[in-house]
């Protein structure tokens, strides 16, 4: 087992607290209004963009993958035949002192 470091544990000690004060506000927005109550039709939009979210993000994930396996994101590589490649000459940067 590795022994992560000391930084790495703050990290996600951090990132923790964020998740839990995030829930703690989401519940307190939640039921903090008594009386205020979502009609079925929210609860159908708001289960509708969820869903919605999740699957653009999810179909973007697979294109980036499905693009990064099949070699689409590597360098243009520009092959000439060889009639077509002028000899080059080492002294062609040179600045000619004659």
């Amino acid at each position: 087992m590795k022994i992560r470091s000391v930084g790495t544990w703050i990290l996600a000690a951090v990132l923790f607290g964020f998740l839990a004060w995030a829930l703690v506000v989401g519940y307190l927005g939640w039921t903090g209004s008594p009386g205020v109550e979502m009609p079925s039709i929210g609860f159908a939009a708001l289960i509708f963009g969820v869903l919605m979210s999740l699957i653009v993000g999810i179909g973007l994930m697979a294109l980036v993958f499905f693009s990064s396996r099949s070699g689409y994101d590597e360098p243009p590589k520009y092959e000439m035949p060889p009639e077509d490649v002028e000899p080059t000459d080492d002294r062609s940067g040179d600045l000619k002192s004659d």
